[in-house]
């Protein structure tokens, strides 16, 4: 929550330099925001108080709330798709065609990868060739993960769901998440790829710094080479509430997470029980109370901001969530691994008396998609490949103490506590540690879906003629279950 709180502070500082704008032949000499001289630390007081409140809702209001956020940013962010590709369409600063980005002296990738800048942004160090090209690619896949953070959100708000077996929002949700963001961001970055050229220097400032203000933005730049007024502003205002809204879904996925550690009693030392205990309780609106105030408080590293280098503070910051993520999804898909291999046994077992529950060729298995054991392998690898290389611009002459430090100390606080609830438990030897999980899969029992209530599956109750009420019926079903 802390580096959207943050990104909100830096999006305030809105302001185009003036030789900027004359070089892209833009039509008024200023272009940013007033906000830009009042202290970051009014913003980020101003919006930790609105993630806060917003998380003090009853659970039924935050939902919907959350839903209505939902809907606001797949529609900006289609519009933003249509919007570049008109722009690209009509032309209104000619060019060498409509994918002049995509032609010499530009292309699909940079030339020359820049590894350190001066004081004024300028490159000193760059790296070229082949190699330059890889290096880019695997810096801007490390960059992206950031905004990829929150799949999670899902599996958290699973308990707060409606009911799981009937309307399978957990399987629903997932498959649409997944489709929704290859599709949009995908179409995104091809869109706005057509109108702003990879050298342009807010965008490259963005690369080799941090975001420094909706400046730095991709679409607002489009709007700005093709002398658009009054898009830029409103653009820097909806990235401003999209960061927003983030940092609302942070704080709950925080608070929700840390509510599930309290309700493990084995997790906690005894000592700590009485604390375990009221972190535990909810208020009659379902709301974990005092999850969501000690969540909350790690937000106030969000007053970093107020320092000289606060784009490398924020950088640094959502590069150590990054990290913590990526540690987090390779959990995930190492766990799902051996309960891959788990149930596959328990359905072979004969002396288990619902091993159909675990068949995953049975029609009433509820969570099942294609090659799931590979896309967990694949996740595992490729997250831990980010995790080992991400900092690899820290080693480059001279060497980056504090860069390392925040692309590192996940990882490193991550085996310490492993080591440390080993030591805990199976002694100092760690010839004598042992896995810890528990395989046991029939407690609670395991639930199945009657193939009657499949959702998002289509199925036409008249075979015998298409075009039916009845059909026709079943097919809008069908796309609302996708839609909505």
């Amino acid at each position: 929550m802390a580096a959207e709180i943050m990104t909100v502070s830096q999006l305030f500082r809105f302001s185009f330099d003036k030789g900027y704008l004359q070089q892209v032949g833009y039509p008024d000499n200023h272009l940013g925001w007033h906000t830009t001289s009042a202290s970051p630390a009014v913003w980020v007081f101003i919006f930790l108080l609105v993630a806060g409140l917003a998380n003090l809702l009853p659970v039924r209001q935050y939902g919907e709330l959350e839903y209505i956020f939902g809907v606001l940013k797949t529609l900006f962010i289609s519009g933003l798709i249509f919007f570049n590709i008109i722009l690209s369409a009509l032309r209104l600063v000619p060019h060498g065609g409509n994918f002049w980005t995509w032609n010499k002296p530009y292309g699909f990738a940079t030339e020359n990868f820049v590894l350190q800048v001066d004081d004024n942004n300028k490159p000193i160090q760059t790296f070229g060739g082949d190699g330059g090209r890889f290096v880019a690619l695997w810096t801007a896949i490390t960059t992206v993960m950031f905004s990829m953070i929150g799949f999670e959100t899902i599996a958290v708000s699973g308990p707060e769901n409606k009911d799981l077996e009937k309307f399978e929002t957990i399987k629903i949700a997932t498959k649409k998440l997944t489709i929704r963001l290859t599709l949009l961001y995908t179409l995104a970055t091809f869109a706005g790829g057509l109108n702003v050229p990879y050298d342009d220097p807010y965008l490259a400032e963005a690369c080799w710094g941090s975001i420094r203000g909706g400046q730095n933005s991709l679409f607002i730049l489009a709007a700005v080479r093709n002398h658009l007024r009054g898009w830029p502003h409103f653009f820097n205002g909806f990235f401003i509430f999209s960061a927003t809204t983030s940092g609302i879904n942070s704080l709950y996925n925080a608070s929700r997470l840390l509510h599930a550690l309290a309700s493990i009693p084995e997790a906690w030392p005894l000592w700590a029980h009485g604390w375990r205990r009221r972190l535990e309780r909810t208020t009659s609106r379902g709301v974990p109370l005092a999850t969501v105030i000690v969540s909350w408080l790690f937000g106030l590293l969000a007053f970093l901001t107020i320092q000289d280098d606060s784009a490398l503070v924020l950088r640094r910051m959502w590069t150590n969530a990054t990290i913590s993520e990526l540690i987090v999804y390779t959990t995930i898909c190492v766990s799902y691994i051996r309960f891959y291999h788990r149930i596959k046994a328990a359905a072979e077992d004969h002396t288990i008396d619902m091993r159909f529950a675990f068949n995953r060729e049975d029609d009433q298995y509820p969570y099942r998609t294609h090659g799931q054991l590979f896309r967990s392998v694949y996740g595992a690898i490729f997250c831990i490949l980010l995790l080992l290389f991400n900092g690899w611009r820290s080693f480059v002459p001279p060497f980056k103490t504090r860069d390392f430090v925040a692309q590192y100390i996940s990882v490193v606080a991550f085996f310490v506590l492993i080591g440390l609830y080993h030591i805990k438990s199976d002694g100092v030897n760690p010839m004598k540690w042992r896995w810890s999980a528990s395989m046991q899969i029939q407690r609670p029992p395991p639930i199945v879906v009657v193939s009657s209530r499949r959702r998002g599956v289509l199925a036409l109750p008249d075979q015998k003629q298409l075009a039916t009420v009845d059909n026709l019926k079943a097919f809008a079903d069908w796309v609302w279950v996708w839609v909505k």
